[in-house]
Formats: structure tokens, sequence, C-alpha cells
């Protein structure tokens, strides 16, 4: 979610910014994630296809002795493009410079980034969708030709620079490659989706991450902080950490399955990741509308929270897992979801409305 910050809970302010299961990136992610991260594409978990093709194609970059061909990475949050991003530029021995679309306000801030790349430079772009179309066009011929095309003044006072630029390679990151205008979509000559991580997966890295931070923690206790972390590194080592303060108390510092399992239910995240608000939206869909299909809108005013907030924080994760289904006339519970909240699953053909005709 971009621009909502606070909404009512029941008359509760309730920070969604904080929520200990989102996927996107927190200031106190910081603390935790910069030592984690990988530098090297052996040290990096996960995404065995991107790995593979990426190292083939930054081997042949290098053996050519070219800058590597622009990068567009794509898919959910938390998911380590920008991770990906430095391991890039450390495997090409080169600098990386890092910025976002919304950053980057008005061309000649993109000027002023470009120009002062060095050859084979890395220029990492997060949220590459949010550039504005000004912004765009300046970044066409950079991007191509390796320049850059600036019109200065107006009227007969105008006048046109062509300035030539280093051979760079761009790394685009994006959640919403849809959003991506075409243009900009067919310059990237790479383009690599990271898909969500396996339990298994995820265990590997909660164990490597409760490593580099001194954290003993059993195998049983990594998995179990796995299967609740939605698939996304970033809220399993979240997860670590918070679940560390319960096992220090509890099981004399040690993460196990016992102590992160009691940490977890503590903090009201089940087994398959769900905290008490995504729970509380599908009860309420449930509950009030017999599973749906329930508008937007009405599903908003019904829990008491933004529209925007319905369709940007709870609804992508419960669609993957496949608890809601979008249809023309609104959302609906699946019988995954029933099951999961340990209620009947009725049926569509046996609700008491269509009993009534």
């Amino acid at each position: 979610m971009e621009n909502v910050d606070y909404e009512q809970n029941n008359g509760n302010e309730y920070d969604f910014e904080n929520r200990v299961v989102a996927p996107e990136y927190e200031a106190e992610d910081a603390e935790v994630e910069n030592p984690l991260r990988p530098r090297t594409l052996s040290e990096y978990i996960g995404q065995e296809k991107v790995k593979e093709n990426l190292s083939i194609f930054i081997e042949a970059a290098k053996q050519r002795k070219e800058s590597l061909d622009h990068v567009l990475l794509y898919g959910p949050p938390g998911l380590g493009k920008t991770t990906l991003a430095g391991i890039i530029a450390t495997e090409l021995g080169v600098n990386l410079r890092i910025t976002s679309g919304p950053a980057i306000e008005k061309p000649g801030d993109l000027a002023a980034i470009l120009t002062n790349l060095s050859a084979g430079d890395v220029l990492f772009i997060d949220e590459v969708h949010r550039l504005s179309r000004s912004v765009e066009e300046i970044l066409y011929p950079a991007m191509e030709d390796y320049a850059l095309d600036i019109i200065t003044g107006k009227g007969q006072m105008a006048a046109s620079y062509h300035l030539p630029l280093p051979k760079f390679t761009l790394v685009g990151a994006t959640t919403r490659a849809g959003q991506l205008s075409a243009p900009l979509r067919d310059r990237f000559g790479v383009v690599l989706r990271l898909e969500l991580y396996t339990p298994q997966e995820l265990a590997r890295i909660v164990s490597r991450s409760a490593k580099i931070l001194g954290i003993p923690i059993e195998a049983d206790g990594a998995l179990e902080i796995a299967g609740r972390s939605r698939g996304t590194p970033r809220i399993a080592n979240r997860l670590l950490k918070r679940v560390r303060d319960f096992a220090q108390v509890i099981s004399g510092g040690t993460i196990t399955c016992e102590s992160a399992r009691i940490a977890l239910d503590r903090l009201e995240v089940d087994s398959l990741g769900l905290d008490a608000n995504d729970r509380r939206m599908l009860r309420a869909l449930i509950k009030f509308y017999n599973g749906g299909p329930v508008g937007l809108e009405t599903l908003a005013a019904a829990i008491g929270e933004e529209a925007v907030t319905i369709e940007d924080i709870y609804e992508p994760y419960l669609m993957q897992i496949g608890f809601l289904n979008r249809t023309p006339r609104g959302r609906c519970a699946t019988a995954a979801a029933y099951e999961h909240l340990d209620l009947e699953f009725p049926g569509r053909e046996g609700s008491e409305q269509q009993k009534l005709f």
C-alpha cells in the first residue's frame, strides 16, 4: 500500500506498515536485512532458474568485456529483487547505484544520476513502474543508445544537446509488471520473474540468517518459522527476529519447534501465515455474505477498512493460496477458506438465498 498509513480497526488505529506478515519493506527491516543480504550468486538461496540464467548472462558479458544487458526483475515484494541487483554488480565487479521510481521526479534528476555513472556500472531503479512519463522519455535513448537528448530553454532560445553516456546496466524492479509501459518493457533484454519460496528454501534462509545473527536454532524451529512466512524471505527474517525474543525467555535462547510455535501463535500468525486481519476479513465475507459474491466497497464497509487496503494488503496473498476469488459480481471465499477456518462449506447450490427461489 502506498498512500495509506493508518486505518480504523473497530475504533482502534492499526498500523499497516508494521504488520508482521507484510511483505513490503519497513524501516526496521534495514537492521536485519543489511547484514543478511547474500553478496554472490552462490550465497543466494532459492530462485534456481533465475540464478542459472543470470549466471550465464553475467559470465558471457564478462568474457566479452561488455556491460550486461538491461535486466527487469518482477514479482511479489520481499523476494530479493534488491539483493539480486547488488549481486549482479558484485559478480560484474562494478559499482551499484540505487534509486527508486518515485524519487526521480524530474528529467533533470535522472540526467544527474546517469551522467555520474562510470562505464559498466549498475543502476538499480526500484518500483520502476512508477516513473513519470517525462522521465521515461529521457530513459529510452539512455537505455538504447547510451545517450541523453536534452532540450533547454524555450522558443528561439531553445537548444538541443546530445550527451553520450558510458555503457551501463539498468536493473529495474517492479511488483506490477503490467503497469510498465510497452516501450520501457521492450528495452529490457533480460526479464526475470521471481517466484514465492518453498518452506524448505525458507528454512535454509532462516537457518543462515540465525547463524549470521548468532541465534541458536533447531532445524524444526527454522521450518516452523518458514512455514508461516508466506513464501517470502523478508517476512521469514522478520519473524525470526520476533521469535528470538520469545525463545530467549521460554526456551533458554534456542529457537525450538515448540518455542517458535508458541511465539507465532501469540503473534496471531497461523500455520499458513494469515494474521488476525486476514481471518477477520474472511470471516466477515463468510458470516455476513454467505461467502460471496460481494462487491469490494461493500466488503470494505462491513469490516471498517478502505477498499484500497483490502485490494493491496489482504487480497494478493489470499488469492495466491486459493482462499479468495475475484469474479465479475464480487469477491468469493473458496472451500479452502472455509476449511481453514473450521467452517462448513455450504456450496453455492445449497445457499438459503437460492432456496427461496
